[in-house]
């Protein structure tokens, strides 16, 4: 049956596996090939379950597990029913409006939080079945009470406040989806996941997915960007250029790219986050100059710096340099290097030469520089994001977790190269990408 051939393919890579046999066939029909140019976009992915808010959700997931529990050991269930419960949560649990505002939905969900507690507390007792305590939606019910309940000093379970949830990555939104999570990135809000596509952009050959990746929803695009490399250099498929958004790149990861697998990663790199950088109108890190073998900076006025050490922000390992605060402070040129009224101006650069001058590099990185007579060649303009039919295919899913969510990212792949190839067999000479009826009665006109 189809459902059992697509939970044989969601088990441990066998979706992938397919997409690699394809890819080795296009490779020796000559379709395919390493080397040229790729590029990587990302796209949200809804979930296939409801919409829940968080009183929704409680109550759900109290239901499911009644659900579940009636089915497994209904006379074990049946003491601790109480009257109301029926009603409760007896059907789906659909929410509008809560009379008594923001305090009629905190009552409500510590009724829910109550009601639930009740059941873990008897699962979890002595003389309980054990096997109830394994149940999905009973396991599933204790974690979604720990995300948004807590005991007080009092002893009462309490409905945590949206400012004290945990963090979007830990929690889910159903509980028929645990690996559904809430995102949102510049202007969409999804619960979901995220797909990365990356395919091939070569001329002479058709447009082709070499690489696909499924991702919750919270993982962020730069997280993908070594592993994209690393599976892509597996596969023989490495490219000699990739093109990708800002969220994928940072001067860590070229440096990375060209050292180990000789990848040359295209992309918008943020060059500086001071205020100096960003008005335009001050002395940011590239007017210094940086003697990394003295470890010295030397400020636009000519003065070198005094300190030179380790700095940690946020985690990640930086350089700190620091100037004379005395010569800071008469120097005329003040107004343009810093903001502050008694303190010297400081830098934090990034821990090698390399990767500062990667950053302090402007406009689109094209070709890092790896030696002292290394050239950096012109900005490039940014190559459109990956086309795939459909956009709805990869949008919303079809199935529940985030295994299957994959594969119909995988089998999605699959029916666009094949597609793709089709329409380069017939016409290889067409161009890429499809012209709209307007644009070419435009350009007929000009012609003419």
């Amino acid at each position: 049956m189809l459902c059992e051939f697509r939970a044989r393919l969601a088990e441990g890579d066998a979706a992938d596996r397919l997409l690699t046999v394809m890819l080795e066939r296009l490779v020796e029909a000559g379709l395919l090939k390493s080397g040229g140019r790729q590029r990587t976009d990302a796209t949200h992915v809804l979930a296939a379950v409801r919409t829940l808010s968080r009183l929704e959700l409680a109550g759900e997931t109290m239901r499911a597990a009644l659900e579940e529990l009636a089915e497994a050991d209904g006379d074990w269930l049946l003491p601790l029913i109480e009257p109301e419960w029926d009603k409760r949560y007896g059907r789906k649990i659909e929410i509008g409006k809560v009379p008594g505002g923001k305090a009629g939905v905190t009552a409500l969900a510590e009724t829910f939080g109550r009601d639930g507690q009740k059941i873990l507390a008897a699962a979890w007792a002595w003389d309980a079945p054990p096997r109830l305590r394994v149940l999905p939606q009973v396991e599933i019910l204790r974690q979604v009470w720990v995300h948004h309940y807590y005991w007080d000093a009092a002893g009462h379970l309490r409905w945590r406040d949206g400012h004290a949830l945990p963090p979007a990555s830990l929690r889910f939104d159903s509980p028929y989806d645990t690996d559904a999570h809430y995102c949102v990135k510049r202007d969409t809000a999804w619960s979901g996941y995220r797909v990365h596509l990356t395919e091939t952009c070569d001329s002479d050959r058709p447009d082709t997915v070499v690489h696909v990746a499924t991702t919750t929803a919270p993982v962020q695009d730069g997280e993908l960007t070594e592993r994209i490399h690393d599976d892509l250099a597996e596969a023989r498929l490495a490219p000699a250029e990739h093109v990708v958004d800002a969220a994928y790149i940072a001067p860590a990861r070229i440096e990375r790219a060209l050292r180990v697998h000789g990848i040359t990663l295209l992309g918008p790199v943020v060059p500086d986050h001071s205020h100096q950088a960003k008005s335009g109108g001050g002395f940011d890190k590239s007017a210094f100059t940086v003697d990394w073998d003295n470890e010295q900076a030397t400020c636009p006025s000519g003065q070198l710096s005094r300190n030179w050490g380790p700095l940690l922000i946020n985690g990640h390992d930086y350089i700190q340099v620091r100037f004379d605060k005395i010569t800071c402070l008469a120097c005329t040129d003040r107004p343009q290097c810093t903001t502050s009224a008694t303190r010297p101006r400081a830098l934090a650069l990034l821990p090698t030469r390399e990767l500062h001058e990667i950053q302090t590099a402007t406009g689109w990185t094209s070709r890092p520089r790896t030696g002292s007579g290394a050239t950096r060649s012109g900005p490039v303009s940014r190559p459109p994001s990956p086309r795939t039919s459909a956009p709805a295919a990869w949008r919303r899913s079809r199935y529940r977790g985030l295994a299957r969510t994959h594969v119909q990212h995988v089998l999605t792949a699959l029916a666009c190269n094949l597609t793709r190839i089709a329409d380069w067999i017939t016409e290889p000479m067409t161009t890429r990408r499809r012209s709209t009826r307007f644009h070419a009665l435009c350009t007929a006109t000009a012609h003419a």
